[in-house]
């Protein structure tokens, strides 16, 4: 029998997987106008400094910037508001359930960094190991999407907790071991909010602008502390009052609102901001430098295998199990799926490196990587559903 979906997780599920579809229009159109005769200007509108100084405080940064450290803001909020739901209602919130995404996804994050590292031990590149651990949402339900109903509830349900998990982990990450200047005293500052906000959430109360407002300033002192400000919406999401998680509650209706302008606005400008790529003479080059490989060789063979592999101990052990309608190689599609990298990867690729050539070269390395394993998680699939119709006649 078919698993009962909330109307939340079916409209979550829905908008994600069109959004993927509007990420790669954005995507190609962001890469022909960036090696057409627009490219430069192309390039230096994403450059211009735009921004105020009020007094001591100044808020001036490049579009790019503004799209990077605030909208992304906005993305984080609601990713943190799906971790809150799957935590508590959701498919995370029994544990029976959520041991195989949880071990799957360890697998997945710990497999593709161990590869880069090993690549990259010792260069001036091994900070990018963070960049192969995330997977795409958009993207990968995008080519879920491709298969239609062929594809198991439980298998879209496993690949969606999958990649939230996965994208706990790239967010504990950038806040470890991605950090700039850093400054205790607004950090301080930041957590002083999200302890107010946190009372607030204790007494009961509702109003989301008495969250959002003190949100958007603990925001800034995140910015200014050196942690990277985009966690301050991961946080944001965990004080805003979830309730039964019904309707009504304030958590659902800031999720519900979120759903729309984040996959078919702030997720689109991201992709035209940073996807942008020239393609030089020397582009090639840049995918078999140890970075390149480590990241091509992470998505493409690291995801897999430590998904499968962890999957594959968690239910030797029995500490999970494998849902009825799902099968082994139902699960190696899902891990190629799972080396679709694009949003978190290109996010972390910004904060690891600061020298063009070698950000220009991490993108492409990732956006191929993401192509090549989306199409193999898709034959995979496709073939085992197709077997399994023929098989069913």
């Amino acid at each position: 029998m078919r698993r009962k979906l909330s109307k939340l997780f079916v409209e979550f599920f829905e908008s994600e997987q069109s959004s993927g579809i509007v990420l790669i229009f954005c995507t190609l159109i962001s890469i022909l106008i960036a090696n057409s005769l627009l490219g430069h200007g192309y390039q230096e509108f994403w450059h211009t400094k735009v921004g105020f100084e009020i007094g001591g405080l100044t808020l001036k940064y490049s579009v790019e910037h503004w799209v990077n450290d605030g909208l992304m803001a906005i993305f984080f909020l609601l990713i943190g508001l799906e971790m809150e739901r799957e935590l508590y209602i959701g498919e995370l919130s029994d544990l029976k359930n959520a041991t195989l995404p949880i071990f799957a996804a360890i697998g997945g994050m710990a497999m593709p960094a161990l590869i880069h590292f090993l690549f990259n031990q010792g260069t001036s590149t091994q900070a990018g190991g963070g960049i192969p651990m995330a997977t795409d949402i958009a993207f990968a339900l995008g080519v879920l999407a491709l298969l239609g109903r062929r594809v198991p509830i439980s298998l879209k349900i496993f690949l969606t907790a999958l990649a939230i998990i996965d994208d706990l982990g790239a967010i504990a990450v950038i806040a470890l071991f991605y950090v700039g200047d850093f400054s205790l005293f607004y950090l301080l500052l930041a957590l002083g909010i999200l302890g107010v906000l946190f009372i607030f959430n204790r007494m009961r109360v509702h109003s989301l602008p008495v969250y959002l407002i003190p949100g958007m300033v603990m925001w800034y002192c995140m910015l200014k502390s050196g942690i990277h400000a985009t966690i301050a919406g991961v946080l944001l999401a965990f004080v805003i009052p979830f309730g039964d998680g019904g309707e009504k509650t304030s958590s659902y209706r800031l999720q519900h609102l979120l759903h729309k302008p984040v996959a078919f606005l702030i997720m689109p400008i991201f992709a035209l901001a940073n996807t942008g790529i020239a393609l030089t003479g020397s582009w090639a080059q840049g995918l078999i430098t140890s970075n390149g490989l480590g990241i091509f060789a992470g998505l493409l063979v690291g995801k897999p295998l430590g998904i499968v592999s962890f999957s594959l101990l968690a239910i030797k052990t029995g500490l999970s199990k494998l849902p009825n309608d799902v099968s082994w190689k139902h699960l190696i599609g899902a891990g190629f799926l799972g080396g679709i990298g694009f949003t978190m990867s290109i996010f972390i690729t910004l904060l690891a490196f600061d020298a063009p050539d070698i950000v220009q070269s991490s993108k492409i390395s990732i956006l191929l990587s993401s192509l090549v394993a989306g199409i193999v998680g898709y034959f995979v699939l496709n073939r085992q559903t197709t077997t399994k119709s023929v098989v069913d006649l």
